[in-house]
């Protein structure tokens, strides 16, 4: 019983901390493969020992330093095929290096340390992306590649260029200086957006949603809000906000059975109302702050949909504004997607169908299965069967989220012909 109880609490401490415990073994070894394997090692080890003489009383501490002193076993090993002036003084290094006796604040520090390396403006944006989800999130290159609908091979060798880039250029494993910051971080808070969609809403697979991943770019978003000098920019509250009211509706997002129910219908009584009123609150603060830009924006609207206690009574007028307001700010065929909706439920289904349509008519929209799936909702709220049949189908031969799937499935199961 005692094996069974330990071996759950192994697989607990590694969900919840392995990422943290990586980016301190990065900072003590300088190398990501290596602390990826000091990593791995360390685990190995808890669950060899913690079986036997109990799970310490601070693992992520007992992991950093079994991973540490397997590291440094391995590097002396290799050593003896090497020069051993050229490994004597990082070997030294590793060896005297001690955690603080907060050892907490030291991985939230080092996570966040990792985070502004893997967004370097010196490294290609989908590198950082990849990089990101992979270092940061423990995503595989497999669940990537098929988030992006990128080959593995391709994800996989952004990853290693990178990883060589931040080695070569001596890329400082560090946070920014304050002033520094502000131009660093749009970076990072692009990247977190991107993981947190990620998380709450998965390119592929069979999963609605990823809490791990998504609970991961909530956590170092707060972080970076914690370390920005003042005046803080609206957009970190802002990007806070959105995933806060995002993931405040998690509960409701999907039945027992796994099959997504859409906003309109979701039971707002299981959204989560702690996380709705910092999310609100976030808002508020964001929209007095300079810098106001889209993550606020899309926050602003969340915080519409959020404050509604009933879907037929939800202000599509002002959302409309606000996706005016980000149209002009970031104009893109997707934010015109989701305003053609808004434009539906305020004005009309056909005056909205119509925006839809003109859209369709873009390249980049024609292989989007989510363009595709508001004009089959549009024409079936319009009883326009046959095209909603038409439509239903193309969505369903581009999506790559099972749950999507059968979602679409469903719809079109009961459409009338």
């Amino acid at each position: 019983m005692r094996t069974a109880h330990t071996l759950q609490e192994i697989d607990l401490v590694y969900r919840r901390d392995a990422r943290r415990v990586f980016a301190t073994l990065v900072r003590l070894l300088g190398d990501f493969d290596l602390a990826e394997e000091a990593l791995h090692e360390a685990f190995r080890a808890a669950l060899e020992q913690w079986p036997e003489h109990g799970v310490p009383g601070n693992p992520s501490a007992w992991l950093v330093s079994a991973g540490r002193f397997k590291a440094i076993d391995s590097i002396r090993r290799q050593a003896r095929f090497t020069s051993t002036e050229t490994m004597a003084e990082p070997l030294e290094a590793m060896a005297d290096t001690t955690l603080s006796t907060d050892e907490s604040a030291e991985l939230e520090d080092d996570s966040l340390r990792l985070i502004f390396t893997c967004c370097h403006p010196a490294l290609a944006p989908d590198a950082q992306v990849a990089l990101t989800l992979r270092e940061v999130c423990g995503l595989t290159t497999e669940e990537i590649a098929r988030a992006y609908l990128t080959p593995a091979p391709t994800v996989a060798q952004r990853i290693v260029r990178a990883k060589a880039k931040i080695r070569d250029a001596k890329i400082p494993y560090r946070v920014p200086e304050a002033d520094e910051l502000p131009q660093r971080v749009a970076s990072v808070l692009r990247v977190l957006y991107l993981v947190f969609n990620e998380g709450y809403s998965p390119s592929s697979g069979s999963l609605v949603t990823r809490a791990d991943v998504s609970g991961e770019a909530i956590r170092l978003t707060r972080l970076i809000a914690e370390v920005l000098p003042p005046p803080p920019l609206a957009e970190v509250h802002g990007l806070l906000a959105l995933m806060l009211l995002h993931e405040s509706r998690r509960a409701a997002r999907a039945d027992g059975a796994g099959h997504l129910i859409p906003l309109e219908e979701q039971d707002r009584r299981l959204w989560h109302a702690a996380l709705m009123a910092e999310g609100c609150a976030l808002v508020e603060k964001a929209l007095q702050m300079p810098g106001l830009g889209p993550y606020a924006l899309q926050a602003a609207i969340s915080a519409v949909h959020a404050e509604t206690k009933a879907a037929d009574q939800t202000d599509w007028g002002q959302i409309v504004g606000l996706y005016d307001e980000l149209m002009r700010m970031q104009p893109s065929p997707v934010v015109a997607l989701n305003r053609a909706v808004a434009v539906a439920m305020h004005g009309g289904c056909a005056q909205g169908l119509a925006l839809v349509d003109e859209l369709l008519t873009l390249p980049a929209m024609q292989d989007y299965h989510l363009a595709h799936a508001a004009r089959a909702d549009l024409c079936r709220r319009l009883h326009r069967w046959d095209d909603a049949r038409a439509s239903y189908q193309a969505a369903l031969a581009l999506t790559q989220l099972e749950p999507e799937r059968r979602f679409l499935e469903r719809r079109l199961s009961e459409i009338q012909i």
